[in-house]
């Protein structure tokens, strides 16, 4: 289970909405943008905001740790 996603994770998503992803649903926010334009390298936690469904598991981004450098496998 995935439990801290980068921008670069994200596919580097650019506008608020609801994406699939292969852990599930995630809901990213305009302030969640916001935080990754300021810091691209942020990771944040994954929060399971329902139980899962048939649609799938579903989740927002809660507190986020800015990384100075990535990990080598996201640049």
């Amino acid at each position: 289970m995935v439990n801290k996603i980068t921008w670069q994770k994200a596919g580097h998503v650019t506008e608020p909405g609801r994406y699939m992803f292969t852990f599930g649903w995630l809901t990213v926010t305009a302030e969640d943008l916001a935080v990754w334009e300021q810091f691209p390298n942020a990771a944040f936690t994954l929060v399971q905001t329902a139980t899962a469904t048939d649609a799938g598991e579903e989740f927002r981004l809660g507190a986020f740790e800015l990384q100075e450098n990535p990990p080598l496998n996201e640049k």
